[in-house]
């Protein structure tokens, strides 16, 4: 893999290409960054039709649009979807009539505590239309008639998500989920996207020892499709990270699992405090991203999230200001990194048993004192391994190890798998 900062400036560009799209939980706002994203990585594409039935839920209609402006008298467009796809409300019905800014306004959405914003609005399950602007905009609106054109189709489809898989030494499977639903929003969730490619391109140049299955799909419904669509092998999940908001300046923030104690969630822990990065950890809310449903009590996945400032949590969530500015390719660059960290612990975190369990084996006679000679660390390492023999038991993990020791996971990996080619403890 490149350098990081290298890698932050062509996860900036791939964030950059995805923009100025229009997308929605269907449509071809998908389609088409799904294709952005395949040159990155092979992806196995999904179309699911409207109608099916998927758990408690129905995919809908599609939603397309070609156009949509609300145009004063002298045709002047006052609010014009070309400029900006936040400027109608997502899954909008069409629309062509005019009618006097009175009439208008029920129809208008702003942001007045930020008046230079436009506002993200959506109406998938409720036949709607609508606009966003900014508080300033309307403001200059004069009383009079306005034509508006919404230019869309709401009709029977798919629902589109893809999947890129990392084979790994086993079939059990981490997965990687980030939301490809959300229009001009470049840190919810363009930034996620970015980053969850680049860490599915960095895995593919490893041998991991766990299958690395990445989806990307629409919010809600489209991790529900896939949970519906793969019921009966998830069993096969061991672990599994959802992916957003990743760019912004904030500190790193890792929301738990469902279940609190998972190994993901033990793993996050470590490695953010490990790497004494600024970092939060909260507990599960059955409230964000797709980790809900990942977590839902009848599948009840090991799927934990993390993000950079959580949603909701900074004022230009969901609105024109989540744009270019706001992502740098640094944060994304450190997000990808915490990525590459927790999975590489995740990755070598075995449990081992002591095949000299009765005292302790001669480390000297073997080799494995001498192979620390001159490291500055050895005294460490020396203690690393006592520690993987003293809890090589074939009920701790290393990572139960690091913790317990205080080690580093790194040192105590090393340790273990000096010992293992000694012989002294197997997997």
């Amino acid at each position: 893999m490149a350098p990081m900062t290298d890698l932050g400036e062509e996860m900036y560009a791939l964030v950059e290409r995805m923009y100025p799209l229009c997308r929605s939980i269907t449509g071809d706002g998908v389609r088409a960054t799904l294709d952005i994203v395949g040159e990155y990585v092979p992806l196995q594409v999904h179309e699911v039709p409207t109608g099916t039935r998927v758990l408690d839920w129905t995919v809908p209609q599609e939603w397309n649009i070609r156009d949509a402006y609300v145009a004063d008298t002298a045709g002047n467009r006052v609010v014009d979807f070309a400029a900006s796809s936040l400027h109608v409300l997502g899954y909008s019905v069409p629309v062509s009539a005019t009618m006097p800014l009175a009439e208008l306004r029920a129809h208008l959405h702003t942001l007045p505590d930020h008046p230079s914003w436009v506002p993200y609005r959506t109406s998938y399950y409720q036949p709607e239309w609508g606009f966003c602007l900014a508080q300033e905009t309307l403001d200059a609106l004069p009383d009079g008639e306005y034509e508006v054109r919404i230019d869309s189709t709401l009709a029977d489809g798919h629902l589109t998500y893809a999947e890129h898989v990392v084979p790994g030494q086993v079939t059990d499977e981490v997965i990687v989920s980030c939301h490809v639903c959300h229009p001009s929003l470049a840190n919810d969730n363009l930034a996620g996207i970015a980053v969850a490619t680049f860490l599915a391109r960095a895995l593919a140049e490893e041998t991991p020892y766990y299958t690395y299955r990445f989806i990307y799909a629409p919010g809600t419904i489209g991790a529900i499709t896939w949970l519906a669509r793969n019921a009966e092998r998830v069993d096969r999940v061991k672990h599994g990270l959802v992916l957003a908001c990743a760019g912004d300046p904030g500190r790193l923030t890792y929301k738990r699992s469902r279940r609190g104690d998972a190994e993901i969630d033990r793993v996050m822990r470590h490695v953010l405090t490990a790497s004494e990065r600024p970092h939060h950890i909260t507990e599960f809310t059955p409230y964000g991203y797709d980790e809900r449903q990942y977590c839902s009590p009848g599948f009840d996945l090991s799927v934990g999230s993390l993000s950079r400032t959580p949603y909701a949590g900074y004022p230009e969530y969901h609105t024109s200001a989540d744009n270019l500015d706001l992502v740098s390719p640094e944060a994304m660059a450190d997000t990808l990194a915490v990525c590459r960290e927790a999975f590489a612990v995740l990755d070598r975190n075995r449990r081992y048993v002591n095949l000299s369990p009765y005292g302790e084996p001669q480390l000297g006679r073997r080799g494995l004192y001498d192979s620390l000679g001159g490291r500055s660390d050895a005294k460490q390492a020396q203690m690393a391994m006592l520690w993987v023999l003293s809890l090589a038991d074939g009920e701790h993990s290393l990572l139960d190890v690091a913790e317990r020791a205080g080690l580093p996971f790194d040192t105590v990996a090393a340790a273990a798998g000096a010992l293992r080619g000694a012989e002294l403890i197997e997997a």
